[in-house]
């Protein structure tokens, strides 16, 4: 099964109660919709975390990631999910 890389283009809002980071994204279409639950790299291709939710409105929709707890975390990064 052939994977494809996406970079998400998300703008940083800050971290929810439950430690999740939470971006709202730029630009969005219906295709993304499949990156729910889907681990989340950073720009040298290490794991940060996974998306955890994806929830608001459909146009720019905010998105839940839970980072994982061994990874450093900078919001500035660019990040990019696996598309099945």
């Amino acid at each position: 099964m052939k994977k494809n890389w996406v970079r998400l283009n998300l703008f940083y809002i800050g971290q929810s109660n439950k430690k999740n980071q939470i971006f709202r994204a730029k630009q969005w279409n219906s295709n993304l919709e499949k990156i729910l639950k889907q681990p989340v790299f950073n720009e040298e291709y290490e794991r940060i975390g996974n998306i955890k939710d994806i929830f608001g409105p459909f146009q720019s929709p905010f998105i839940a990631i839970k980072t994982l707890s061994n990874q450093s975390f900078n919001p500035d990064d660019k990040f990019y999910v696996k598309i099945t």
